[in-house]
């Protein structure tokens, strides 16, 4: 698994039906690491679903979600890089 590339902005994960099983994708495990071993967590929303991180090596902001609501526990996960500003506006992060 890869650390995050210069030209990715976007990561969406999927569940998968597998012998009547429902399994992640390798982008939900991909998303998964790069969560817990390689950015830095800076916080979450106010509703708690939303979780703000940074990437160390190039310093952009990633903001985890799941987008699927409807879904148990919000479905499959999706890493976004995001602005500054929404960073400010929707986390309270000021990058200075």
């Amino acid at each position: 698994m890869t650390d995050l590339l210069p030209h990715e902005t976007e990561l969406t994960g999927q569940w998968i039906i597998v012998g009547g099983k429902t399994i992640s994708d390798e982008i939900c495990a991909r998303i998964h690491r790069l969560t817990t071993e390689v950015l830095v967590k800076i916080g979450h929303d106010a509703s708690g679903w939303h979780t703000l991180y940074r990437d160390p090596r190039d310093s952009r902001l990633w903001e985890l979600r799941y987008p699927q609501a409807d879904l148990h526990g919000g479905g499959p996960p999706q890493l976004t890089c995001i602005s500054a500003k929404r960073a400010t506006d929707v986390y309270g992060y000021s990058p200075t």
